[in-house]
């Protein structure tokens, strides 16, 4: 046996050998090893996703005042991903980066010397902007950039060297609403602005870009608790911003003066649905959510659908032919499925590979987005990641996960998990886990628990708690809004060495399990596998075993692993974990003593098969977890 693997072995070196000596032309072809004159495709394996918020992620300054300028708080910028950077997140264990808030959005500083126009605070959340407040699609950030005006070459120039570094990447389209003054200053020829076109004296019309409210203008949202830039002067801040006449709010407000509340910088893009909630373009026939998206493709090919359709299908692929290599896509429920068939399929023409993630909160309409919209993932934040919140809190145990996986087990695949995000509290905040330490448990079992791809937001995996007072944005939360710097992720950053030169103990201690356990999640094919649960055998039948425990099996024909994991942070579990009849079939055990061993930090176990029934004894510290390989 020992020989055929060894002669095996041998020649995949040549055929390796063999294949990086061919020209780079066949680099785009999918890769296909020969072992004993037979063609071995490669198992697909787990995807994860680094989130960056590109303003933030290379700044240096620790001033942190609130509502700071870009002078006193500093700014990242695209050239601080170095190519030392991306090879640290890439080792991380990373195969996708996203590029938060790149497209150009508004904000409260003055470009007017390169041609941008200033916004007005009064209708701009915080100093720095939403990155969700988009102002020209067809350019990106001035921020971001050494030279301004040099903009979207800098951008050019890191999608480049992205690309060098063994990394894909994403960026935001944010197709339900543009902010309140979007100006096309950069639209390719033949692109007319959002709005050019639009007949104004009504609320509706199929090809409007917006709703609008007729003979109304827009006013101000006020509030007694808020004042743009905290009360600072500004020679636009005047209690008005000119339009007229006014347009529904992002969020789908249709008063002329929006709540404070509202996404009041931003209006609504519309899509061809009425106002009273009905369709006003062509419907997928029934049996389209079984169909390929070459198949959506050529069912649109020949339909009329709305403007906004086309002005964003078309910003999409001018970012494709860039080099992008997907997106997120913001609020995307609030956008008709129909529209993501349209755009999505359009996309996967130009690269079949793209990587289309959309944030969709109602689990209702998963499928549909998933198999008539043709997206490749959707965020499952509120099943995996809000069970996992609340069991932290003491809310609820561990074993609703199974329920939550068996109930999607046919689009598990489809369901990007994650713990942390520019919209949610860190998980080593206070109001989440804690500390880093406690949130390693959930971090296991977000990773493994299905073959989806994993999100990690940047200063995660360094402990990153979120309590700075930025101005506008408010601790718990990294700022969205603000120049801020972010102190763990600094601590890494080490002035641009990114060695992690000024990390506490902890910390190092902490990036080193993620990137122990990313790139095992990265590399494994069970993780692509058959999931299993043991979780309720164990809990009627094994003494001792916590109520904070979780554990359940994945397999694939080549691996096969239990995990097993304890969520408590201040109780040690010791018992017997048992692995059932059915399992021990499937894996096709015979009586016996099987090695097993720890896939972080390489701890030995013993699996001990009698009567069909295995055995493993296990004791696990506070916060800690065992991923254990057969």
């Amino acid at each position: 046996m020992k020989k055929v693997l060894l002669f095996a072995l041998i020649g995949l070196s040549l055929t390796v050998n063999a294949q990086n000596k061919k020209s780079k032309s066949t680099a785009k072809n999918k890769k296909v090893t020969i072992v004993d004159n037979k063609k071995v495709t490669p198992v697909e394996k787990k995807k994860v996703v680094y989130q960056v918020f590109t303003r933030l992620f290379g700044n240096t300054n620790t001033a942190n005042k609130p509502w700071g300028t870009i002078e006193e708080n500093g700014v990242g910028k695209f050239n601080d991903f170095t190519d030392k950077a991306l090879q640290e997140i890439k080792g991380l264990g990373v195969t996708h980066i996203w590029y938060t808030g790149v497209p150009h959005h508004a904000l409260v500083r003055d470009y007017t010397n390169i041609g941008i126009s200033n916004d007005d605070p009064e209708v701009v959340k915080g100093r720095a902007g939403s990155p969700y407040a988009v102002k020209d699609y067809y350019n990106v950030n001035p921020d971001l950039a050494i030279n301004p005006a040099n903009r979207l070459q800098e951008f050019e120039a890191l999608i480049a060297r992205t690309h060098k570094n063994g990394l894909k990447l994403l960026i935001d389209i944010v197709p339900n609403h543009i902010a309140r003054k979007y100006e096309g200053k950069n639209n390719p020829k033949g692109v007319k602005d959002f709005g050019a076109e639009d007949n104004i004296s009504v609320e509706y019309d199929r090809n409007n870009n917006f709703y609008y409210i007729p003979e109304q203008r827009f006013e101000v949202p006020t509030s007694d608790d808020y004042r743009p830039l905290n009360g600072e002067s500004n020679p636009l801040i005047d209690g008005k911003f000119e339009e007229y006449p006014a347009k529904w709010t992002g969020n789908g407000s249709r008063l002329a003066k929006p709540d404070i509340n509202d996404w009041y910088e931003t209006v609504k893009v519309n899509y061809g649905i009425r106002p009273d909630g009905s369709k006003d373009f062509p419907e997928l026939p029934n049996g389209f959510e079984k169909k390929s998206y070459k198949e959506h493709f050529e069912f649109w090919k020949d339909k009329d659908v709305p403007s906004s359709w086309i002005k964003f299908r078309d910003i999409a692929l001018y970012w494709t032919a860039k080099g992008v290599d997907g997106f997120r896509y913001d609020m995307a429920e609030m956008v008709p499925y129909e529209f993501w068939s349209y755009m999505n399929s359009a996309i996967k023409m130009k690269n079949p590979n793209a990587f289309l993630l959309a944030e969709v909160y109602n689990p209702n309409e998963y499928r549909n987005y998933i198999f008539l919209g043709k997206m490749d993932y959707l965020y499952d934040k509120v099943e995996t990641y809000d069970h996992l919140k609340a069991v932290i809190h003491g809310k609820t145990t561990p074993d609703g996960l199974t329920d939550i996986q068996n109930r999607m087990r046919d689009i598990e695949h489809h369901m990007l998990h994650f713990l942390d995000n520019h919209d949610e509290q860190r998980l080593a905040s206070p109001e989440f886990a804690g500390s880093g330490e406690k949130g390693k448990p959930l971090m296991v079992i977000s990773t493994t628990l299905s073959s989806s791809p994993t999100m990690v937001y940047f200063g995660q995996e360094v402990g990153e708690a979120g309590n700075e007072d930025a101005g506008f944005g408010r601790r718990s939360r990294t700022s969205i809004f603000d120049y801020v710097g972010v102190p763990n992720h600094q601590r890494w950053m080490n002035n641009g060495k990114f060695d992690g030169g000024q990390f506490s103990k902890s910390e190092k201690e902490l990036r080193d399990f993620y990137k122990r356990l990313l790139n095992f999640t990265i590399k494994s094919e069970a993780l692509m596998g058959k999931f299993q649960e043991i979780q309720s055998v164990n809990r009627q039948e094994t003494s001792n075993y916590g109520q904070n425990v979780y554990s359940f099996v994945r397999w694939s024909a080549n691996e096969k692993l239990i995990i097993v994991s304890n969520l408590s942070p201040d109780i040690n579990e010791m018992f017997d974990l048992k692995i059932p009849a059915d399992v021990i079939k499937e894996w096709k055990l015979k009586d016996g003593t099987y090695l097993l061993t720890e896939q972080l930090y390489g701890v030995a176990h013993t699996l001990k098969v009698s009567n069909g029934v295995g055995i493993v004894k296990i004791s696990l510290k506070g916060s800690e977890s065992f991923i254990l390989k057969l």
